[in-house]
């Protein structure tokens, strides 16, 4: 009997998650291959080198719990893959708003910076608590989606969501909290919001159904870095790998799909039973486009924000002792935020006192300051987290500006109603066909890890439901 071939199309996180679960929960005869358009595997996902020593120039960290409490899907696929005696945690925990020209602790008791309390959001921004009444309802119907800040803002005021959500959301979207769906970005308080009848309520709730336990570590990372996890996914998957391989077409067979790979002046065809398409919203709108074409416009219209992460390598620099800070849009500065490496992860501290300081630079719907040349960014950006720490700080020895064009999706209210509707389609047109990655299911490693995970298992429940 021939072997059954699966191709995973994509290979970031999401598309090694699926190929390791394919490896892990597939029949023995099943073969996976990974296909890659550009020649490094891990997506946002990339540990490089910065003055001798190891940084991340994409994501930095993982969540240990998933919503429910338990183990996140990052850290499972960890442990699976024998990594899990390199996970680290934040020897500071800290960060601050860079506000009114310095830096305020961000307060506890925030649902990314949507306040539980509100005197303790009282030294940053004032609430209007007045606003937050209760109409005798839900806040939120059984099926509506608002953004963000249009909730926040009607029950806490502007200045909540411009100093404290803002930059929260900012800081994992690059997007505003005006732009941003609620029940995607914020899920546990959209449930929540279809219960309690005020804001302050409903925060209360969300907090209280994912308690942690006072000390325990929300964030992790791996000494040596997150490419050890792409590295080990990739070996653990048993899958072939071909990098530099665009798929620019897909085309159902009679008994699965025909890829078309490769340069238009000499392309191969690879025939294969199903397929995993873990790539970006817009990419997989234009392959799903004569395949499926309502899954292919419900998916195709998502927007994505880009950033640039500048590193620079300081030596002497005198840090607070913070992870780093977050900065309001409306404090007018290219920097959105700034992370201290050698504070934040103690495994990363030197002996000769050199500190790594990376910024994140780039909101949505302000890409042309992502124009700029590398010096003049790294330029402002020194010039900027000088002046937000009131000090001018050493000049580097050393720096790297990563710039990650398309990165962040921006999912509008009504996402993940339309991420329903196109995986209804495909499943009722094509279920050898699925969609995983962060343009669906949300950022964060976890996320993408579950979102692979969940397209693979269901593409084996589909092979063998067809007999293939």
């Amino acid at each position: 009997m021939p072997r059954r071939r699966v191709a995973v199309v994509g290979g970031g996180v999401a598309g090694l998650a699926a190929a390791v679960r394919l490896r892990d929960r597939a029949p023995a005869d099943v073969d996976i291959t990974v296909y890659e358009q550009s020649g490094a595997l891990g997506g946002k996902l990339r540990t490089g080198e910065l003055a001798g020593g190891p940084v991340e120039f994409g994501a930095e960290s993982f969540l240990m719990r998933d919503p429910a409490g338990g183990e996140s899907a990052a850290v499972a696929l960890i442990r699976r893959l024998g990594l899990a005696g390199r996970i680290v945690h934040p020897s500071v925990g800290q960060a601050a708003l860079a506000v009114d020209g310095g830096l305020r602790p961000i307060p506890g008791g925030t649902l990314v910076g949507v306040p539980g309390d509100l005197e303790k959001v009282a030294a940053v921004a004032r609430p209007t608590p007045e606003a937050d009444r209760d109409g005798g309802g839900p806040l939120l119907g059984a099926d509506q989606d608002i953004a963000v800040g249009s909730l926040v803002r009607a029950r806490f005021g502007d200045e909540v969501v411009d100093r404290l959500v803002d930059p929260m959301l900012g800081g994992v979207y690059a997007g505003r909290a005006d732009d941003l769906s609620l029940v995607t970005t914020m899920p546990a308080l959209a449930r929540a919001a279809r219960v309690e009848h005020t804001l302050l309520a409903a925060v209360r709730a969300a907090q209280a159904a994912a308690p942690r336990a006072p000390g325990e570590p929300v964030f992790g990372t791996l000494d040596g870095g997150l490419s050890t996890l792409v590295d080990a996914a990739a070996a653990a998957s048993g899958a072939t790998v071909h990098r530099h391989a665009a798929v620019r077409e897909l085309t159902p067979t009679g008994a699965g799909w025909r890829l078309t790979v490769g340069p238009t002046r000499d392309p191969e065809h690879v025939d294969v039973d199903a397929v995993v398409l873990a790539v970006p919203a817009r990419p997989a709108a234009r392959l799903l486009a004569d395949v499926a074409p309502e899954a292919a416009t419900e998916i195709g219209g998502l927007d994505y924000a880009s950033v640039a992460l500048v590193t620079l390598a300081l030596p002497g620099a005198m840090l607070p002792d913070l992870s780093g800070f977050l900065v309001p849009a409306t404090e007018g500065l290219l920097v959105k935020a700034a992370t201290f490496f050698t504070t934040k992860w103690g495994h990363l501290r030197r002996p000769d006192g050199l500190a790594l300081v990376r910024a994140s630079v780039g909101r949505y719907g302000d890409e042309e300051q992502l124009q700029r040349p590398d010096e003049d960014l790294a330029a402002t950006v020194h010039r900027e987290v000088s002046a937000v720490l009131g000090a001018p700080l050493p000049a580097p020895v050393a720096g790297h500006v990563q710039r990650w064009g398309g990165a962040l999706p921006q999912y509008t209210p009504g996402h993940l109603d339309r991420v329903v509707a196109a995986r209804s389609a495909l499943r009722a047109a094509h279920p050898t066909l699925r969609l995983a990655g962060a343009g669906y299911d949300g950022v964060g490693i976890p996320v993408c890890v579950r979102s692979g995970e969940t397209a693979a298992e269901e593409i084996i429940t589909a092979l063998e439901g067809s007999g293939r």
